[in-house]
C-alpha cells in the first residue's frame, strides 16, 4: 500500500484546495428526492427535472439488502446492479461443481433462473416528514435513557402503523444527525432470481491493483429478475435503455443509496474517528484479510468459499485507508475546521441561537462516555444496519452460526415485549426481513466457520487478556481453535428446519435446545446488552445536540442543503468529464481497444488476463465501443450499482467505483480529481450480444421486437 499513501498525500492537497473553493457551481450533493437541487441544476445546466421525472427515477431505483443499489430495466422485472453487489447471491448459489461467481452465469429461459437464498430488494414508494412525532416525545427533564426509550417507542409506533395501513415496509430514517426524521415506505421483493453475470475476471478486471483506479475496463454488472406470486413481476417504472451511452460533457444523474458520509459531524467526532474508530476498523480488516488469504490459498475450493468475504474485506480496507489519509492531512482538517468555525461564529453572533453552542460540548462529552464501553460494544455487541438489517458480526464472534444463535436467543427474549420496547431488528415492521435472513438456505461450511471463529476468539483474548473472566468463560478452558471446533461441530443451527422450529417455539424452545452456540450467545448477552444500552443513550444525547445545531444551521445557511448519507435513496448529478493527473490529461471514456491493449501490456497475466471467450470474440467486437467512463457526481460506498441516466431519464451507465481521489468524499466534497466510475451502457449491450450470445436478454433490455 506504499503507492496509495504517496499518491494520497498529493491528492488530499488538491482535494483540500478544491474544497475550500467549493461553490454553487460545483456538482456537490447527495440530495433527497423530496428536496432536489432544482435551483442549482437550472442555474448551471439550464435543466429542471419535473416532479414526474423525479418520481419515475425514484420508483425505477432499487436498494439491495446486501449493500448496494440497482434499477429496473424492463417491465418484466429485470433489475441490474454490479457484479460485486450480486456476488453475495452468486456465492451462495454456487457449489464445488458450479462456481457462478468465478465462471459467470446466463439463464436463457425463465425456468433456468436461480432463486437467491436471502436477497431482498426495496423500492422507495413514498416519504413523509415525521419529525414532530419523533422529536415531540422527548422532554427536557428526561435522562438520555428515558429519551432514547421514548423516541424508540414513537418510531416503532409510526413504523407499525404505516406497515399495517399500507402493507409496505416502513422505516423511520434519521437525517441531519437527528435534526429531521422521515418515514420511508418501500415495496419489498424477496423472490429474486439470477439471470446473468459475467466471469469475475471480466467484472473485476485488473483486480485489487486497479481497485479505486482509473482508467478502467470492468464489466461490473449482474442482472436479476424479481418475481411475485411465482411469476415475473410487472414493473410500471423502469428505465428505458440507451445503447449509445453518454458523451463527453453530458449532464448525468445518479440515483442510488450512498451508505454513509460524515460531512456534518463536528471536528471532535471526526478526530475521534481518525484516532480511534478508523485504526480499530483497519486493524480488524487487516487481520481478517491475512487469515482469509492464507485459507484461500490452500486450494481452489477454499478460495471459492471465501472469495466474496475476502473481496469485501479488501475493498473496505482500501476505502478506510483513504478516509484515514484524508483525516491525517492538516490541509483537509483545516478546511473542516474552517467550515465548522463559520457556522459556530454565525451561531454566536445571534443571541437567539447562542445557547446552541453548548451542543458541541454535549457531543464531545457523549463521545467520552461512549469510549468507556466501546471495546465491549465492538467485540461482543456490534451493530446492524438500521435501514437494511444487515448484520455486522461482533468482532469476537466472526461466525454465521453465532449470528443465527444470537438472533434466535434475542427473538425469544424480545418478541414477547411490547413492540416499542424491543430492539429495532425485532419490531413487527421488520419481521419479514429478519425471517428472510434467519431462514436463509445459503450453505454453511464448517471449515470456514472454524477458521473465522478461531481467529476472532484469538483476537478477543489478545484484546482483553487470557485471564479476563469473560474471556475465560468464553474459551471454557480450551484454546481458541479447540473451542471453535467444539462450537461449530456441536451446534445444530446449520439446519434451516431447526432454526425455524426454535424461532417458532420462542424462549422456552431456545432454552430447551441446549445448543452450544446458543449457550455462547447467552453467556455474552448481558455484557453486550449493557454496552448497547450505554451506546444508545449517548447516541441519543448526540442526536439531540445535532438536532439543535441543525436548527441553527437551517436558520443561518438556509434549508437548501443535503443531509449526510444514510443508505437511503439520493440524487446526485454531474457531467462526464476527465481530469488532470501528474500533469497529464485523463480522458473521461475508455473503450474496448484499450482493454485489449491493457492485456497485451501485461502479457495477459493475472490480474490483467482476459477470459478465453473475450480473446475468441475480439474480431466480432467494435473496439471503439465505449467501455467505462467517469463523471464528477457526488457518490460514496453504497452507490455501487446506481443507474446513471441522462436528461431524458434513459439508462446510460451504472456506477461501480470511484477513483482513488474520491476517497476523501466521506469527509468533504471535491471535484478537482474525484470521479465516479461507471460501466457504459454501450459496453453492456456490445458484450451481451457479441461476447455472451445473450441476444434474448439484450432484446428484452432494449425492448426490441
Amino acid at each position: 500500500m506504499t503507492s496509495l499513501s504517496l499518491r494520497m498525500r498529493h491528492l488530499i492537497l488538491l482535494a483540500c484546495l478544491s474544497a475550500v473553493a467549493t461553490s454553487l457551481q460545483a456538482d456537490e450533493g447527495m440530495w433527497l428526492f423530496n428536496s432536489p437541487p432544482l435551483k442549482q441544476l437550472k442555474e448551471k445546466y439550464q435543466f429542471e427535472p419535473s416532479s414526474q421525472w423525479l418520481e419515475h427515477l425514484q420508483k425505477s431505483s432499487v436498494r439491495f439488502n446486501s449493500g448496494g443499489s440497482g434499477s429496473f430495466i424492463s417491465a418484466t422485472g429485470l433489475c441490474i446492479t454490479n457484479h460485486h453487489v450480486g456476488a453475495d447471491s452468486l456465492q451462495k448459489a454456487s457449489s464445488e461443481q458450479h462456481n457462478y461467481l468465478k465462471e459467470g452465469f446466463y439463464a436463457k429461459t425463465n425456468a433456468e433462473e436461480i432463486k437467491c437464498a436471502d436477497l431482498e430488494l426495496n423500492v422507495l414508494v413514498s416519504m413523509e416528514d415525521v419529525t414532530a412525532r419523533v422529536s415531540g416525545v422527548v422532554k427536557a427533564e428526561m435522562s438520555p435513557e428515558q429519551a432514547n426509550a421514548a423516541r424508540s417507542n414513537a418510531i416503532a409506533a409510526i413504523e407499525k402503523e404505516s406497515k399495517e395501513k399500507t402493507g409496505l415496509r416502513s422505516d423511520v430514517v434519521t437525517l441531519y444527525q437527528g435534526g429531521v426524521y422521515h418515514l420511508y415506505r418501500y415495496k419489498r421483493y424477496d423472490d429474486v432470481r439470477i439471470v446473468f453475470a459475467p466471469e469475475q475476471q471480466a467484472a473485476f478486471y485488473g483486480g485489487d491493483p486497479d481497485n479505486f483506479e482509473y482508467p478502467r475496463f470492468d464489466l461490473d454488472i449482474c442482472i436479476f429478475r424479481v418475481y411475485e406470486n411465482g411469476q415475473p413481476a410487472r414493473i410500471e417504472h423502469f428505465l428505458k435503455w440507451n445503447s449509445k451511452g453518454p458523451s463527453e460533457g453530458e449532464l448525468t444523474f445518479i440515483s442510488g443509496h450512498p451508505g454513509k458520509t460524515d460531512r456534518q459531524l463536528t471536528s471532535d467526532e471526526l478526530a475521534e474517528m481518525r484516532d480511534h474508530d478508523l485504526p480499530y476498523l483497519l486493524s480488524g480488516l487487516n487481520r481478517r484479510e491475512v487469515f482469509l488469504t492464507a485459507f484461500a490459498q490452500r486450494n481452489f475450493e477454499n478460495a471459492r468459499r471465501v472469495r466474496e468475504d475476502l473481496f469485501g474485506i479488501q475493498n473496505s480496507r482500501k476505502a478506510f485507508e483513504g478516509v484515514q489519509a484524508a483525516l491525517l492531512d492538516p490541509e483537509i482538517l483545516g478546511s473542516i475546521s474552517a467550515r465548522e468555525k463559520k457556522l459556530r461564529d454565525g451561531i454566536a453572533s445571534d443571541p437567539k441561537w447562542q445557547p446552541v453552542l453548548a451542543a458541541y460540548g454535549k457531543i464531545k462529552q457523549a463521545q467520552e462516555e461512549t469510549a468507556k464501553i466501546l471495546s465491549i460494544y465492538h467485540y461482543f455487541e456490534s451493530s446492524r444496519g438500521r435501514e437494511t438489517g444487515s448484520y455486522r458480526a461482533p468482532r469476537a464472534f466472526y461466525s454465521t452460526l453465532f449470528k443465527y444463535a444470537r438472533r434466535l436467543l434475542r427473538a425469544g427474549d424480545e418478541r414477547p415485549k411490547p413492540n416499542g420496547e424491543r430492539f429495532p431488528e425485532f419490531r413487527d415492521s421488520y419481521r419479514e426481513s429478519l425471517e428472510l435472513d434467519l431462514f436463509s438456505s445459503a450453505p454453511i461450511y464448517d471449515d470456514v466457520e472454524q477458521t473465522t471463529l478461531t481467529d476472532s476468539l484469538t483476537d478477543m483474548a489478545g484484546r482483553f487478556g487470557y485471564d479476563d473472566p469473560l474471556v475465560r468463560q468464553v474459551l471454557a478452558g480450551k484454546s481458541p481453535a479447540d473451542r471453535a471446533a467444539e462450537l461449530v461441530k456441536g451446534t445444530k443451527l446449520k439446519d434451516v428446519a431447526v432454526r425455524k422450529q426454535l424461532y417458532a417455539g420462542g424462549a422456552a424452545a431456545v432454552t430447551a435446545a441446549n445448543d452450544p452456540m446458543i449457550a455462547l450467545a447467552r453467556l455474552v448477552d448481558d455484557p453486550a446488552r449493557d454496552a448497547r444500552k450505554v451506546f444508545e443513550a449517548q447516541d441519543e444525547t448526540k442526536q439531540q445536540a445535532y438536532a439543535e445545531i441543525a436548527k441553527a444551521r437551517f436558520a443561518i445557511e438556509g434549508t437548501s442543503t443535503y443531509p449526510d448519507a444514510t443508505f437511503t435513496l439520493r440524487l446526485s448529478y454531474g457531467s462526464v468529464r476527465g481530469y488532470e493527473e501528474n500533469g497529464k490529461p485523463v480522458a473521461p471514456l475508455t473503450n474496448f481497444a484499450g482493454l485489449y491493449q491493457r492485456a497485451a501490456e501485461h502479457n495477459n497475466q493475472p490480474p490483467f488476463d482476459l477470459p478465453k471467450r473475450w480473446i475468441d470474440r475480439k474480431s466480432k467486437l467494435n473496439l471503439q465501443t465505449p467501455f467505462n467512463f467517469v463523471c464528477d457526481a457526488d457518490i460514496i460506498g453504497g452507490n455501487s450499482g446506481s443507474p446513471v441516466v441522462n436528461k431524458a431519464n434513459e439508462f446510460v451507465g451504472i456506477i461501480f467505483d470511484g477513483d482513488i481521489q474520491s476517497l476523501v468524499l466521506d469527509c468533504i466534497y471535491s471535484d478537482k480529481q474525484a470521479r465516479a466510475v461507471s460501466v457504459d451502457s454501450a459496453a453492456i449491450t456490445e458484450a451481451l450480444r457479441k461476447v455472451y450470445d445473450a441476444n434474448t436478454l439484450a432484446d428484452e433490455i432494449e425492448n426490441a421486437k
